[in-house]
């Protein structure tokens, strides 16, 4: 069965999604690395080739069903976090719009009887999955830590956390 246009149309629009996640990442792993946080940079970092990684699965896939890939224009990222706490807020939310477009992305394809397509986003489906556990436990050790985006011990803590999930 051939893609149908509709579908193919969302895949290349989460192509330039996960394009954009990876810009969004680099910008916050540069914003932090400016500050002197090489955890934290080190952690959005990992994330950039995570998100390349979305990108190329979604691009074989359509290479692999015959489907035409459209690259699109990517915005910029955001760039005026006041904190590495705003920070991490605007990964963990842009996490939820993406796991947004999956589901979304999934319930089309099974609406369109697009089962190949359906089996193949079940991966990102589980990988959203994880982010969402990643990120949310991230923002959940900053509210049981108390760190606000201060200075000092709070800072060094959080940055040697990160640090360490970067690994």
């Amino acid at each position: 069965m051939l893609m149908s246009e509709n579908i193919a149309d969302k895949l290349n629009d989460q192509v330039t999604s996960e394009l954009a996640a990876s810009q969004l990442y680099l910008q916050m792993s540069l914003a932090c690395e400016a500050m002197g946080l090489s955890g934290a940079g080190a952690f959005f970092r990992s994330h950039v080739a995570e998100e390349i990684q979305h990108r190329d699965r979604i691009i074989d896939y359509m290479i692999e069903s015959d489907a035409v890939v459209n690259l699109q224009t990517i915005p910029a990222p955001e760039a005026n976090w006041k904190s590495l706490v705003d920070m991490v807020h605007s990964a963990y939310d842009h996490e939820k719009k993406v796991t947004d477009q999956i589901n979304s992305l999934t319930k089309a394809a099974l609406a369109e009887d697009d089962f190949s397509t359906f089996n193949m986003l079940q991966w990102f489906v589980a990988e959203q999955r994880e982010e969402m556990m990643l990120f949310g436990d991230v923002v959940e050790f900053m509210n049981v830590a108390g760190f606000t985006g201060d200075t000092g011990d709070q800072m060094v803590n959080m940055d040697n956390y990160l640090r360490k999930l970067s690994k």
